[in-house]
């Protein structure tokens, strides 16, 4: 009895040990089978269209207020700390430069990830546990064509459309509150954020959402396709869809600004 005493918190680390190894390679056959199927015809155009409308276009409201409220606090915060070395005037470039590299991209992605991924983890696993994914394999329709290919496809590419609509209206917020609030002359903020900002910048914001699009989709569809358990476990697969999704955006947002950035 002792012994097995001592062996059990070793059995329980190596359970919990194995059972990450499992899912890791379960997520990572499911994404190369995913990518191999994006780049292999045929293509689902119409769902690819309604996946970019309902990615796309339906969050453009939550990610422009997200925006315009992350720049116009952005100028504020700036505002106290720079008064006290009488650095104002830097306000409109760091306000530019964070919307752009950081800001943007990491609140328009977590934003989609907790709208957009708990859709899909939703939908899709819905259809897992009520057999519809079986029945579309009767169909002789491939699900990772007809579900996830296109959810991954919209994603990668209507994320950096709404990231570069967060960067111009975060801009956009910083500016009201530096003409109107903070008595900024208007033509100097514009042309101090024009003259600093570079399209490094922006491209680099850009690569960012590209990549969380991809991997906010990728999540969303991984645990709806794998959940189990009737309606417990699409909630499950829900919750863990947002969790992981941000997670990962938080990860991969510090590994491309080291790619980009790093000197």
């Amino acid at each position: 009895m002792k012994l097995d005493l001592r062996l059990n918190p070793l059995a329980l680390i190596g359970r919990a040990f194995l059972s990450s190894l499992s899912s890791a390679g379960r997520l990572f056959f499911f994404t190369v089978e995913s990518i191999t199927h994006c780049v292999r015809p045929p293509f689902f155009s119409r769902l690819l269209l309604n996946q970019i409308i309902e990615i796309g276009y339906y969050s453009l409201p939550v990610v422009g207020l997200t925006g315009i409220f992350a720049g116009m606090v952005l100028a504020l915060q700036s505002h106290t700390g720079f008064s006290r070395f009488a650095a104002e005037s830097a306000i409109p470039n760091v306000v530019a430069l964070s919307i752009t590299r950081e800001l943007g991209p990491v609140l328009a992605g977590l934003m989609v990830a907790g709208r957009v991924g708990a859709a899909m983890a939703a939908e899709i696993g819905t259809m897992r546990v009520t057999e519809q994914i079986d029945a579309l394999k009767t169909l002789s329709t491939n699900p990772f064509k007809y579900l996830i290919v296109p959810r991954l496809l919209a994603g990668l590419i209507t994320l950096p459309f709404l990231v570069l609509v967060a960067d111009i209206i975060g801009i956009m917020g910083g500016y009201l509150v530096g003409v109107y609030k903070l008595d900024f002359n208007a033509t100097a903020y514009l042309d101090n954020t024009w003259d600093f900002l570079e399209p490094m910048d922006v491209i680099s914001g850009l690569v960012k959402a590209a990549v969380f699009g991809f991997l906010i989709a990728l999540m969303g569809c991984y645990h709806g396709f794998n959940s189990k358990g009737g309606a417990q476990g699409v909630g499950a697969a829900t919750t863990n869809a947002v969790v992981s999704g941000a997670i990962l955006v938080l990860v991969f947002n510090y590994v491309i600004t080291e790619a980009f950035f790093s000197r």
